[in-house]
């Protein structure tokens, strides 16, 4: 499948190339053809890799959360904070994104981000004490925050006419690595000799391997300008055009709050899905498959979701269809998690995908390359900080209270804000439209 799409955007990028050559120049080096079909398939092998990584950093350590805790002697409020710097990271390294893509180029910021999870994730299982385990996860997760919000700007700007097949295509490739960590983390834990520390650094492999691909992207050939000649990698924006101000537009806003509070039930899934499950009597190597059942949801569905969203006028009905799903699996967590917990799994999994939409949408609401960057990294940066609130919440609803009951009720009632901004966000406008200064007179 991956060799046909690479085939299929190989020419979408080559006719669109005729039309306007700079927005696809980006990733090539000055003064060569930007439609190289190795080039495309080299830059979707590498999408496809680089999404792989963006998330066992956080479901490993899920599977193998007891453990890090009894290793590190964390209580469950630390535990806590553990599971809420995922999206403090993002939101403090995510908005640089932008800014140092401008400076190196995409291609390169996305190598240095794999390179940055690999190290951190092979060095944080030996450092030693729950603060610099929290600093090595912290290198880990900053690669993690730029080419979180650098996969829609890449998909945008080098194949505009496919937003919804490859973001269908990272998103799967997102949710299977997702998956694959969660179940395979304790199996292979057991195959290293029960040692918690070698089932974390593994993982350090995956992102060794997507280092590759992205070698030949990292010279300076997609900044926007070349230095030696000055001449622009992107279509210039018209002088009289007003500047761009994100924190004006509501469409902004909304897809900034939908995305904070997927996020949200995201992390916490991820973070405590199997404790729950283990502390309702599943095993632990159950507990991580069911989490596995979870995050593998994502797979066919994280390919069908944007898909269907870039067909439909508006994209309302799908976040409320996703939230539905997610009220029902709370509830059966609630009433009966280890009965019907497989069900329960599937739904939150389905749940789950309103991350995929989320992306979707940033590429939607803009017209422009420019345009995504930005609503990206504002929508992306914005959402993690609303997010990092609730894993800590649980981790001391949880302690405090002795049980999931309260836990599991606060993740059903964000379920209703997240539906209401889901049907803001998918509404057919963009960010342009909302946020420009209104042209000054002459």
């Amino acid at each position: 499948m991956m060799v046909r799409m690479a085939r299929e955007e190989t020419r979408t990028l080559t006719s669109t190339t005729v039309r306007t050559p700079a927005p696809h120049a980006a990733l090539t080096a000055p003064g060569k053809p930007a439609a190289r079909p190795w080039r495309t398939r080299l830059l979707v092998i590498g999408i496809v890799l680089a999404a792989l990584n963006l998330r066992p950093a956080i479901t490993s350590l899920g599977a193998l959360l007891e453990e890090v805790r009894d290793g590190l002697g964390m209580s469950g409020s630390v535990a806590g904070l553990l599971t809420s710097v995922p999206p403090l990271c993002f939101a403090v390294f995510g908005v640089t994104a932008p800014r140092l893509a401008r400076r190196f180029g995409a291609g390169a910021v996305v190598c240095a981000g794999m390179v940055a999870i690999g190290a951190g994730l092979l060095i944080r299982p030996y450092v030693g004490g729950t603060a610099a385990f929290l600093a090595a996860s912290a290198l880990a997760l900053m690669g993690i925050a730029v080419s979180n919000v650098l996969m829609p700007v890449i998909v945008k700007r080098w194949f505009p006419d496919r937003v919804g097949s490859m973001t269908g295509l990272y998103s799967m490739a997102l949710a299977l690595g997702t998956a694959t960590a969660a179940a395979a983390t304790v199996p292979l834990t057991g195959a290293l000799g029960g040692n918690w520390q070698s089932g974390l650094a593994v993982w350090a492999a995956l992102a060794v391997a997507a280092v590759l691909p992205w070698i030949p992207f990292v010279r300076g050939g997609d900044r926007q300008r070349d230095g030696a000649h000055g001449a622009r990698t992107e279509p210039a924006t018209p002088a009289d055009a007003p500047p761009l101000r994100i924190t004006r537009s509501r469409t902004a806003w909304a897809l900034a709050v939908f995305f904070g509070l997927q996020a949200t039930a995201a992390y916490i899934t991820m973070g405590w899905m199997a404790q729950i499950f283990r502390d309702a009597g599943v095993p632990a190597g159950t507990a991580g498959l069911l989490l596995a059942v979870t995050m593998v949801m994502g797979v066919p569905l994280a390919f069908v979701i944007p898909r269907l969203a870039t067909r439909l006028p508006h994209q309302g009905p799908i976040a409320l269809a996703l939230g539905v799903s997610g009220l029902v699996g709370y509830a059966g967590l609630y009433l009966a998690p280890a009965a019907g917990a497989w069900v329960w799994a599937v739904l939150l999994g389905i749940a789950n995908c309103a991350f995929p939409l989320a992306l979707t949408m940033v590429g939607m609401r803009a017209r422009t390359g420019a345009g995504v960057a930005q609503l990206s990294a504002f929508a992306q940066s914005t959402g993690y900080l609303i997010s990092i609130p609730g894993p800590l919440l649980v981790g001391v609803l949880y302690q405090h209270s002795g049980g999931w009951g309260l836990p599991i009720a606060l993740m059903a009632a964000l379920m209703i804000p997240q539906m209401a901004v889901g049907v803001l966000a998918g509404r057919p406008r963009t960010v342009e439209d909302e946020s420009q200064s209104p042209t000054p007179s002459h």
